[in-house]
């Protein structure tokens, strides 16, 4: 068992978004990645996909999740789950931060433009 403190965490960011990295296979875990994110208000989505299925829970405040084409509200409380291979992206367009953490199997990749890669959080 692996223990990773919140003060410990490590902390990405880029742009608007924040990542604080906890669960992955360089800190411990073999199967699933987690981390924590927080998205400023006025935050535009960034569409990307991702070869795993990947899962939002919202912490605090709310976002827009379009996936596929369509937009849906995704508030304190509500779980998003996103398909593998299907174009997604999360906004905030309120005025209050938006809080989730998020969830993607060990191996997961993110593409957007070019060829598939693993962001920082999910090492």
């Amino acid at each position: 068992m692996y223990l990773i403190r919140k003060e410990q965490a490590p902390v990405f960011t880029l742009g608007g978004l924040t990542v604080n990295g906890l669960a992955s296979p360089k800190r411990g875990a073999s199967e699933t990645c987690v981390w924590r994110i927080e998205l400023a208000p006025k935050t535009a989505g960034v569409a990307h996909r991702v070869t795993r299925e990947e899962v939002f829970v919202g912490v605090a405040g709310e976002a827009v999740v379009t996936i596929a084409g369509t937009d849906h509200r995704l508030g304190a409380g509500d779980a998003v789950i996103v398909p593998a291979d299907t174009l997604f992206a999360l906004a905030n367009h309120s005025e209050q931060p938006f809080e989730a953490i998020a969830a993607l199997p060990v191996g997961g990749k993110a593409v957007t433009d070019g060829a598939p890669f693993s962001p920082p959080w999910v090492e």
